[in-house]
């Protein structure tokens, strides 16, 4: 309901309450009613349930049918080595789910434990969840405001509400009614909401919601939508949808083949079960956990701390960043930017006009200081003491002291403070422009204003000063014979300015194919001056627009201009969440920035959250995929940076390991189609899948990013792991292998060779090699790159070989392996056979090379 529209008396009349408040028999009816002033729980899901949600996946439903097949064939130790890794992805997702759990948990958490409540005439020091619809509650300077109340009297009441609102500074309140149906919550200045806190004066109102049907409330209820897989987790699930239709296909055909040719049945099914393993990439959970791992620790270098996993992958893929002003983009803190001394101003003593003016902002404020030097106060006047107190060192200043003082009301919008000043009087007075014109003179509203009016529409706060000097004191120290005949000596302009660097994380936004846009609460003016400012706003058809003119428009007009808008002002959560719904619906990949409570909503909706971690709450870290530990926006882009290298990285794994394993299935399945006897013992096959899947595909991954990382456009969301020619790369690649094996064992048995089989065993092990360090990087040659290039790789390329050296002339693993000792002459043309893999992927990427520079030219 609109409480706002509502005059004082009619709200008490529609609570059926008054300013003493509610009997205490009414409290507990009502309390009966509407329950307590909590958020509600979620209902717990069984610790069970959240197991086999993680097992439903059909990547591990696969690697759960592989480790039958394994303990099948006897492999015991690969059925172990499986089964731990499945207990791994479950753990991880197990853990990964009580995310939002905690988010409530925080919400709670905001909510004040205790309230001053006024019942039957009398004030007493309640439990917060125990207020009511009709309570009367009091507020003071310090206190987290427990309901939302519509405000019955103010007295200088000034409340944080940038957690909620996202307005940047106190919110002035008042109590009369605001006839304005469709306000954001902003602009309800009689109205104040639960889990805000009153940073200034005091004030009294009447409760008109608790619990859950407050706004943080709404807020939480939002925070129970069901999150996006990220566009690994549908990639891996589709991956392993078609996977399993091949590799049962693949088998089928196998297994028919051999025992129409006569092979013994039971031969041919241990053959196919043994196909079955090494054609399912069993290492690619274990490979892609560890990858994000890394980069994430990598992006704690880099003030990224990443809450979900999955996220690390997801930041290469964004294709919009919706970015919280207050707090993210700026620093969430008032700085003076501007000084404007007025016509009348002419110094005072030995104090030129500009010192003037400073020593009035030097004086004129009630910001203190605390046992660590800080300013502890309002936040304007934080800016405004902190200013002068840096460009202002003069003996009167330090010698000034406060006698007498004329508090800030809202009714005056002015404060004023008195000092002895040269055996004379001096009256600094401070305020809204209108207001200080009010009591000056000679009246100079024409060029005042219009200074302020610029001001203003620059998206600055504006206070103006006015002094004047007394001889004597009135008797008695008012209004009406202190604040006149005063001389305005010049106008404070105040913002809050963009964070160092932002500007340029922007530009580096554009360049990486991301959009950038401000989604802000704060006033249209001021988030439009921050984005010119930034460059978030740089061409004409860049557009602005309010909460109100959102609602407006239908889903379907709406999505025909949204890419035109690049800021958002005076939103509420629910604007925020549609605002990324339609750009999801677009097929957009949305980041979501933030810090406040009213960020939450969006965060836990959006791709991928991103929360603030000095002035973030901890409902919105909670709700965040992963926290900005310094609140740059431009750590943004580091992590972006390290998403698409690790993304590139697991294709890399992708692109080595199925191409490997489609030469190991070709190998096989050629032999018995020509009518030749299978190439390969069961045990050989696991042998090779075993080393060779393990170390070097793990090392593929901590390859470097490629140099235009951040020069090209995010990947397409619905683009699989086979595009982009990757596809075409592991069937050829895959054919080749097979092939070769198969030229081999033609030959070798036309030739009488009785080595054939570990010729081939040997070939097919290492031509993998040489294709891992052949896919590096899908244009540069291996020697532009260097061999060096990548330690790790290199290294398990080495011991890869070793073991299969060892595998050959090593007697007990002949014994375990069926092999041969091969010949210096043989081992030297397995060399030679296993370096035409490799030396086809180089020519590959030599036409690619050219194909680009033709396209460049």
């Amino acid at each position: 309901m609109n409480h706002h529209l509502l005059p004082v008396a009619e709200t008490y009349e529609l609570y059926n309450s008054s300013a003493d408040g509610l009997s205490t028999d009414e409290s507990e009816l009502r309390l009966q009613q509407y329950g307590e002033n909590k958020l509600e729980e979620r209902k717990k899901v069984s610790a069970a349930l959240i197991l086999l949600r993680q097992l439903k996946q059909v990547m591990i439903l696969i690697l759960i049918a592989a480790a039958v097949i394994s303990i099948i064939t006897g492999d015991i130790k690969d059925a172990i080595v499986i089964m731990a890794i499945v207990v791994l992805n479950a753990v991880i997702g197990f853990v990964q789910d009580y995310r939002a759990e905690k988010a409530m948990e925080a919400l709670k958490k905001l909510s004040a434990s205790f309230a001053a409540v006024r019942r039957a005439g009398y004030i007493h020091q309640l439990p917060a969840a125990s207020l009511v619809p009709g309570d009367v509650v009091l507020l003071e300077a310090g206190t987290i405001v427990p309901a939302d109340i519509r405000l019955t009297q103010v007295h200088s009441l000034r409340i944080e509400e940038a957690m909620l609102t996202g307005e940047s500074g106190a919110v002035e309140k008042r109590t009369d009614a605001i006839n304005l149906p469709n306000l954001p919550l902003g602009d309800r200045l009689n109205m104040a909401y639960k889990s805000t806190i009153v940073s200034y004066g005091r004030g009294e109102g009447i409760v008109v919601a608790t619990g859950m049907n407050t706004e943080i409330g709404r807020i939480a209820q939002l925070l129970r939508e069901k999150e996006q897989l990220t566009p690994l987790q549908k990639r891996l699930d589709d991956f392993g949808k078609k996977l399993s239709i091949i590799v049962i296909a693949i088998c089928i055909v196998l297994f028919t083949a051999g025992w129409k040719q006569g092979a013994n049945a039971i031969t041919m099914l241990l053959t196919s079960i043994s196909v079955a393993v090494a054609a399912i990439p069993e290492a690619l959970p274990a490979v892609i956990t560890i990858a994000l791992a890394s980069g994430a620790k990598r992006m704690i270098r880099q003030n990224a701390l990443i809450r979900k996993l999955m996220a690390v992958e997801t930041l290469g893929a964004v294709t919009y960043i919706c970015s919280d002003k207050t707090g993210t983009i700026t620093q969430n803190q008032m700085k003076v930017t501007d000084l404007w001394l007025s016509p009348s101003s002419t110094g005072l003593h030995d104090l030129s006009s500009k010192e003037l003016l400073l020593l009035a902002m030097a004086m004129n404020h009630d910001v203190v200081k605390d046992e660590n030097d800080l300013l502890i106060g309002d936040a304007t006047e934080i800016a405004l003491a902190s200013y002068a107190s840096s460009n202002f060192d003069h003996p009167v200043y330090s010698h000034g002291k406060r006698t007498h003082e004329l508090p800030f009301d809202a009714e005056r919008k002015r404060m004023t403070t008195i000092y002895p000043f040269n055996n004379k009087w001096l009256i600094v007075t401070k305020g809204a422009v209108e207001s200080i014109l009010e009591i000056c003179h000679p009246r100079l509203d024409d060029p005042v204003a219009e200074k302020a009016i610029q001001f203003a529409q620059e998206g600055k706060r504006v206070l103006a000063y006015a002094i004047g000097i007394l001889n004597t004191l009135p008797n008695v120290i008012a209004i009406d014979t202190i604040e006149c005949r005063l001389r305005c000596i010049g106008l404070v302009a105040m913002m809050d300015a963009p964070r160092e660097g932002v500007k340029q994380a922007i530009m580096d936004c554009y360049t990486a194919g991301i959009t950038p846009v401000m989604i802000t609460g704060d006033h249209p003016v001021t988030a439009k001056t921050i984005a010119m400012e930034t460059g978030i706003m740089r061409k004409e058809s860049d557009r602005l627009m309010t909460g109100a003119e959102l609602d407006a428009l239908t889903d379907d007009a709406y999505a025909d201009i949204i890419g035109d808008v690049k800021v958002y002002a005076r939103v509420s959560p629910e604007q925020k969440l549609r605002i990324i719904r339609i750009l999801q619906q677009k097929n957009e990949l949305v980041a979501m920035t933030g810090d406040g409570v009213n960020d939450a909503p969006a965060l836990n909706s959006a791709n991928i959250g991103i929360a603030m971690g000095i002035t973030g709450t901890d409902v919105s870290k909670e709700s965040a995929h992963m926290i900005l530990l310094d609140d740059n926006f431009t750590s943004i882009i580091h992590a972006v940076r390290e998403g698409r290298r690790i993304f590139d990285n697991i294709k890399k794994f992708i692109k080595y390991v199925m191409a490997c394993n489609g030469g190991e299935l070709w190998t096989i399945c050629l032999a018995p189609l020509a009518g030749l006897p299978i190439p390969l013992l069961p045990v050989q096959i696991l042998w090779i899948n075993l080393v060779t899947d393990g170390l070097p595909g793990l090392a593929l991954t901590a390859e470097p990013a490629e140099e235009n990382v951040l020069n090209r456009p995010p990947r397409k969301q619905g683009e699989g792991f086979f595009a982009g020619g990757l596809g075409i790369h592991i069937l050829w690649v895959g054919f080749l292998m097979g092939l070769v094996c198969f030229g081999i064992q033609a030959c070798a048995l036309f030739f009488g060779n009785d080595n054939w089989q570990t010729i081939i065993f040997t070939v097919l092990s290492i031509s993998q090699m040489g294709h891992a360090m052949a896919i590096r990087s899908d244009t540069k040659s291996l020697f532009s790159q260097g061999v060096f290039g990548n330690r790790q790789l290199f290294v398990a390329v080495l011991f890869t070989l070793v073991l299969q050296v060892a595998s050959i002339y090593v007697p007990f693993m002949q014994e375990i392996l069926g092999t041969r000792p091969l010949s210096f002459s043989e081992l030297i043309f397995c060399l030679i056979m296993s370096g035409i893999v490799f030396w086809a992927v180089e020519a590959e990427k030599y036409f690619k090379r050219n194909r680009m520079k033709k396209g460049c030219a």
